[in-house]
């Protein structure tokens, strides 16, 4: 039995919520509250360091609700939606809001610590954190995919990985990027990698060794 038959065996349940689709309305409906309801709002659900001093604990998780703007909100829905309902449908749909859930929080935990003893006060928002770990996991299950970068340039997922990797902890090192939060994008790729090895118990560096 191969690894791909074990983890069916092992996390799908039978059903299949669709919770990908869910997550991207929910997202859409806060952005609607935090940009035209109760802008106000913004500040209650974003990671603030001084906020969650302050005993706003649960920014590190509410803030990936969040984004800043249509075009920010539009790019990782549909980057949640492509790669998203593909993991769920490998891994199951409990299985996968676990996963995605857990990376956001991981993401926005790394995220804190840092700015904090950085000393650091930002708005941190957005879901870019548990997509980038989506994008690391959908490489794992489907190594032989292609995804068309800028719509015509063609990448081999796992090559796309490695570049986006490269790219972030680079940015991160030398301080470019501008409002671009590198940090939280590494912690949702370091968080993938741990989940495939501690709790799939798959080695994604081996399957990108295989496929390449």
């Amino acid at each position: 039995m191969n690894k791909a038959s074990l983890i069916n065996r092992r996390f799908r349940d039978g059903t299949y919520k669709n919770f990908t689709l869910k997550l991207v309305v929910l997202n859409a409906l806060v952005y609607l509250l935090t940009a035209y309801i109760y802008p106000r709002s913004a500040y209650y659900l974003a990671m603030i360091p001084s906020f969650v001093l302050g005993g706003y604990v649960w920014q590190p998780f509410t803030y990936m609700f969040v984004h800043g703007g249509f075009n920010h909100l539009l790019f990782n829905m549909l980057s949640l939606f492509i790669f998203g309902s593909m993991v769920e449908k490998r891994i199951g749909s409990k299985e996968f809001l676990l996963f995605y859930l857990l990376a956001g929080l991981f993401s926005g935990i790394v995220s804190f610590i840092s700015y904090y003893l950085a000393g650091t006060n930002v708005i941190l928002v957005g879901a870019s954190g548990a997509i980038y770990a989506v994008l690391l996991m959908f490489a794992v299950f489907y190594p032989y995919s292609v995804i068309f970068v800028f719509g015509f340039i063609p990448v081999r997922a796992p090559i796309l990985v490695i570049l986006y990797a490269i790219i972030e902890l680079s940015s991160q090192v030398f301080g470019r990027g501008g409002n671009v939060a590198h940090l939280t994008h590494l912690s949702g790729l370091v968080f993938a990698y741990l989940y495939c090895r501690i709790r799939m118990r798959i080695n994604p560096i081996e399957v990108f060794k295989r496929t390449l």
